[in-house]
């Protein structure tokens, strides 16, 4: 009764020793298989969508979240049995929250469940202290789910209709005759639709990716890290204005059937709006560097605090 009772208050603060950290990564590996293996059938219906262009990112999520986890790791210390408790308890909800949806077939509540029992691996296995580190990085695997259709028909819809607008805008501005047309921009004779891959909406979830990402890891104020957050969005929305922009311009100038222009416009061009995207988001970091200092936080001393 005494120990248990003592074991709610001990010092935080105490690191494992080898051989009981050893364990409870061998403890926190096992479950975080059982975890993927329970939800396998979740994670094969999910892989298709990695091959549409809207989603290809998928493939790399994982990859960048056990980064993540890596970069912000810390030794693992004490943790009270309430914590423990607490940890199991978050598994035991989720689990049949999955099993809940799962008769009424709501995937992307189904999806969100996989997130929560991770975090509940997390929490029974290093407390509240290693949430705090890893929970981050577990629920960046958010991105590698596709959005619910609902909200990835409106988000659809909302961005090619600002990119039409925008994208005519500049045009007109620097003095092309362009008349915007629903979601088609007319220049002339000739009619340049702003279909879904061209909505930008690929490089929207790609951009607030990696956004939440760089604030994950970014030793800044948190003001600094929200900014990156709150860029990502018109950072991506610049970034596909310039790409329309620049492809209704090659194609006044040299014919919409011209084979080069086609090909640096239809495979070219996508990619191409990654490095202006990076290059907005490195003139954004620039400018809060000059405006802020770096802040020292608990992530960044693993090593002393390892050894």
């Amino acid at each position: 009764m005494s120990s248990t009772f003592d074991n709610d208050f001990i010092d935080e603060d105490i690191q494992l020793d080898a051989d009981a950290e050893q364990k409870a990564w061998i403890i926190f590996g096992v479950l975080f298989a059982l975890v993927t293996l329970a939800y396998e059938n979740l994670i094969r219906a999910t892989v298709p969508f990695w091959f549409d262009s809207l989603y290809s990112h998928g493939w790399l999520i994982p990859v960048i979240a056990a980064g993540l986890f890596w970069v912000r790791r810390q030794p693992l210390t004490r943790v009270a049995t309430s914590e423990r408790w607490i940890g199991a308890a978050v598994m035991f909800l989720f689990l049949n929250l999955r099993w809940y949806f799962s008769i009424i077939d709501m995937q992307p509540v189904i999806r969100m469940t996989f997130i929560g029992v991770l975090l509940g691996v997390v929490m029974l296995v290093g407390g509240w202290r290693m949430l705090k580190w890893a929970g981050p990085a577990v629920a960046f695997l958010l991105f590698m789910f596709p959005l619910p259709s609902v909200l990835e028909h409106t988000v659809l819809l909302g961005l090619q209709k600002m990119a039409t607008i925008c994208s005519t805008a500049v045009l007109q501005t620097l003095g092309i005759s362009a008349v915007r047309d629903g979601n088609r921009i007319l220049i002339g004779e000739m009619q340049l639709g702003v279909v879904d891959a061209c909505s930008g909406l690929r490089m929207l979830t790609i951009f607030v990716a990696m956004s939440v990402a760089l604030a994950i890891v970014m030793k800044r104020p948190w003001w600094d890290r929200l900014a990156v957050l709150v860029a990502a969005v018109p950072i991506a929305l610049l970034a596909n204005i310039i790409r329309i922009v620049i492809t209704a311009l090659l194609y006044k100038w040299f014919g919409m059937e011209n084979d080069l222009i086609n090909t640096l416009v239809h495979d070219w061009a996508g990619l191409a709006m990654m490095p202006i995207g990076l290059g907005f988001l490195a003139l954004l970091f620039a400018i809060l560097s000059n405006l802020t200092i770096p802040i020292e936080d608990d992530y960044s001393d693993f090593g002393m605090a390892a050894g």
